[in-house]
């Protein structure tokens, strides 16, 4: 089944662009600096006698850094550490191999440094990491247990290792190396168990990590951190007494409120609501100026559909954060923040009970700056769902984007608008510019290939997707939906399967592509494994379209009162779905 082009928008709007920090934003004056001072510092480093040659090289590899020039700038730090045996410069290799993702490269740069840098303990713990990054896990343990064995701090160096272990692909393996790198030595030291009950946990040892966890307990009564790994663990082992240690713990140490609030947290997924709203109860009496209690009662008692609780505990929050803004400086304090988050709960609230105009009120009264773009976007949505289409676009029209992903979000917002009015031609034509404007924006690029493909207009479908592809390649809904296009049309089956086995790949979980993979071996005539991926597909997304593909599967299989109890189901979610109203009339059933 191919994704619903709204969400491509959620995914764009609710994302935040994430740039990397690299060491190479530096002016070139100070990196002549830099590089001047490498024969001044240091006795132990290498007296380098610093040529005009090797003045122009540093200087190239870091104003060819600043340009972004990763490659040419690692490349050539590791041949100037190479030159000169000075440490620092291998570790400048090493860091801009990282900001490259040169992989390959940064290992060589890592264990220069270390060759250089011996008793460097942050060379060493690079070249470390990425050697368990790689697989290579030869000797791994005992140069991870010397590490520990001459470090003053002894827990540190565990927490190290761990997290140079944690960066094993193969987890079981990565439980294996620090099992055998923590000697008898530490054993005692409650840090020792908390990172094996991780990795056993990581490792996918429920039972191990439970274990590791208790024994860390027993060697620190007072551990909260070793507490809350025996909750969080012991709920896969035994739940009821996982949960019953918690609340042991937290009877003997009323303080401990990163616990309860765990604690809270997993009673109310576990629907036990009042148990959670009990121990919120006994926080709040023990704490009355934690007002942050208010926001997590009024959290449970949403999941728990009590609205007018929830609404009044989230009224009388906002009324403290408003009273906090009044009293200090919004620069001292995150008093508007913690209003807004209110105010966009009361906003599921009404919309939950469908009452839209009161949504659309505490949105307009969302003022935190890093959210108000996303509030007048969400407005926007909401009075077109009312069918003030006049509104919505002036709504829109008044944003003033920063940036071309905020101009984005825009032109995906008025395009969902006016295609959830029937008006596809306005849908397109504003995607078609945005196109123009913000080329191999892959966002805009699915949702008006996706419009096409509405239209019938296949051979523009499959260039826009191609070209997603291209641009994207872990895009796995460009491959899923042209994938599924193929096969819902009965053709170039080889090709889907091809595009389809990437999505797969991408997300095995993704219960829109488990229904394009159960319709292609459908296609195919492998009816058994169709149903298996089907099954999955519908045990997770309950839809319409997935109803109609399962329940045809079940029709071939003989499973008749089976296929019309799916169908039927599906017709409750959605009556007017006209896939599943397609596929009852071919084979005679009413719906």
């Amino acid at each position: 089944m191919k994704l619903s082009i709204s969400l491509s928008l959620a995914a764009l709007a609710g994302s935040c662009l994430l740039v990397p920090v690299a060491a190479h934003a530096r002016q070139a004056a100070k990196a002549h600096q830099q590089t001047e001072s490498i024969h001044l510092r240091d006795g132990q480093l290498p007296d380098i006698n610093l040529t005009a040659d090797l003045m122009y090289r540093i200087l190239a590899a870091e104003i060819g850094a600043r340009d972004g020039q990763y490659d040419l700038a690692s490349q050539t730090f590791l041949d100037l550490a190479k030159d000169t045996s000075d440490p620092r410069l291998a570790k400048r290799a090493f860091q801009f191999s990282m900001a490259d993702r040169n992989i390959a490269r940064a290992l060589i740069a890592a264990r220069e440094w270390v060759q250089l840098a011996p008793n460097d303990p942050e060379a060493v713990a690079s070249s470390l990491a990425l050697a368990a990054t790689n697989g290579q896990t030869t000797g791994l343990a005992g140069a991870l247990w010397a590490r520990i064995d001459k470090a003053k701090n002894k827990e540190e160096a565990i927490a190290q290792a761990a997290a140079i272990v944690g960066k094993m692909t193969d987890k079981t393996m990565a439980l294996e190396v620090l099992d055998r790198a923590l000697h008898d030595p530490v054993r005692s030291l409650p840090m020792a168990h908390m990172a094996l009950a991780d990795a056993a946990w990581a490792a996918r040892d429920p039972n191990r990590a439970l274990s590791e966890a208790q024994q860390a307990l027993a060697l620190d009564e007072d551990s909260e951190l070793a507490a809350q790994r025996i909750l969080e663990y012991g709920l896969k082992v035994d739940p009821g007494a996982a949960i019953n240690a918690a609340r042991v713990f937290s009877e003997k140490h009323p303080d401990a409120r990163k616990l309860q609030l765990m604690l809270v947290g997993r009673l109310t997924d576990r629907k036990d609501f009042d148990g959670a709203l009990d121990l919120v109860k006994k926080m709040r009496d023990s704490a009355p100026e934690d007002f942050d209690l208010l926001y997590t009662e009024a959290e449970v008692n949403f999941r728990a559909q009590r609205y007018s609780q929830a609404q009044a505990l989230l009224n009388e929050y906002i009324s403290v954060q408003t009273q906090r803004r009044k009293s200090l400086n919004d620069n001292v304090t995150n008093a508007a923040a913690d209003a807004s988050d209110a105010r966009l709960l009361l906003v599921q609230i009404a919309e939950k009970q469908g009452h839209l105009n009161e949504a659309i009120v505490q949105l307009g009264l969302i003022d935190d700056p890093t959210l108000r773009f996303q509030a007048r976007i969400h407005q926007a949505v909401l009075q077109a769902r009312l069918g003030d289409l006049s509104t919505a676009r002036s709504t829109i029209a008044a944003l003033k984007p920063d940036g071309d992903h905020e101009r984005a979000v825009i032109a995906l917002t008025l395009s969902s608008i006016y295609r959830d009015a029937g008006r596809t031609d306005l849908a397109t034509e504003v995607l078609v510019e945005a196109n123009k404007a913000m080329p191999d924006t892959s966002e805009i690029m699915y949702d008006l290939g996706m419009l096409y493909e509405r239209q019938g207009k296949f051979d523009e479908f499959e260039k826009l997707m191609q070209r997603v592809i291209d641009i994207d390649p872990k895009n796995a809904n460009a491959y899923n939906s042209l994938g599924y296009t193929f096969v819902d049309q009965n053709v170039r089956l080889d090709e889907a399967q091809n595009l389809l086995d990437r999505a797969l790949e991408l997300e095995p979980d993704n219960p829109f592509i488990l229904d394009s993979v159960g319709w292609y071996l459908y296609r195919t005539g492998d009816n058994r494994a169709a149903l298996d991926y089907l099954q999955r597909s519908y045990d997770q997304l309950l839809s319409a379209d997935v109803a109609a593909h399962l329940g045809e599967v079940l029709w071939k299989l003989k499973r008749r009162d089976e296929a019309k109890k799916i169908w039927h189901a599906g017709l409750a979610k959605d009556p007017k779905n006209e896939a599943l109203l397609g596929t009852m009339k071919r084979f005679g059933v009413k719906p």
